[in-house]
């Protein structure tokens, strides 16, 4: 493996990925953890995300005019305890102006979330600090009036977020992320329930053999290795 240029793939990856192709997030989240110590199956699971590339490379992100008014609008999920190693959670999400991804991400949590709930609850809030940010600059430049609307399928989550009620799953989690109990109180940012297989974020928690319709991807692929992503583990 000291010859293949795995290091460098990636880096080539992770560019489309944070240019133009949030489909990928998840795959290039879980191939770039063994940059320092690639083995056989990470070599094939890239080659495969590679043809997956070449297969959808006319596809990209459509930006077009707002017949509806300026819209901000995001989607957050999570994968509860997906990392093999560590155990932690993975939190996607992606928020779109008008229609179009202006912002994505797919990431491991910083701590072991001990439930789903708190996986949720934690993968929410990274999706709220990322709404505030975007909404304060379109602010800025004059083009947000509206309020921003979230997104999540976890019903248990959207309730945690606007009951202040202390329960025995919940009660250890750190203070932190419970600001957005008042960003969601104060109506600043609206928090909505989705189905799941309406949830555009879901496909940051997957390795997915179709690319979703938000970018209009080739569906004529080849699944990735069932040995690396069975089960959505990475």
């Amino acid at each position: 493996m000291e010859k293949i240029p795995y290091s460098n793939a990636i880096g080539s990856v992770m560019y489309l990925m944070v240019s133009t192709r949030p489909d990928i997030a998840y795959a290039v989240s879980c191939l770039s953890r063994f940059m320092s110590n690639p083995g056989t199956t990470n070599w094939e699971a890239l080659k495969w995300l590679l043809r997956y590339l070449n297969g959808s490379n006319n596809s990209g992100i459509k930006f077009s005019k707002c017949s509806e008014g300026v819209k901000l609008m995001g989607y957050v999920d999570s994968n509860y305890a997906n990392d093999r190693d560590s155990r932690r959670s993975t939190t996607p999400y992606v928020f779109t102006l008008c229609g179009a991804c202006i912002s994505w991400k797919s990431q491991l949590q910083n701590i072991v979330a001990l439930s789903t709930i708190e996986a949720e609850y934690i993968a929410i809030t990274k999706a709220f600090k990322e709404a505030l940010w975007l909404k304060g600059l379109l602010k800025e430049i004059g083009f947000l009036k509206q309020k921003v609307t979230i997104f999540s399928d976890s019903q248990f989550g959207i309730q945690l977020c606007k009951n202040l009620v202390f329960h025995d799953r919940t009660k250890h989690i750190d203070v932190r992320y419970h600001f957005i109990r008042d960003i969601v109180g104060n109506g600043t940012v609206n928090l909505e329930k989705i189905r799941s297989e309406e949830n555009t974020a879901d496909m940051g928690t997957k390795f997915l053999s179709w690319a979703p319709a938000l970018i209009g991807c080739d569906d004529h692929l080849d699944p990735p290795p069932l040995d690396l992503v069975q089960g959505g583990d990475c």
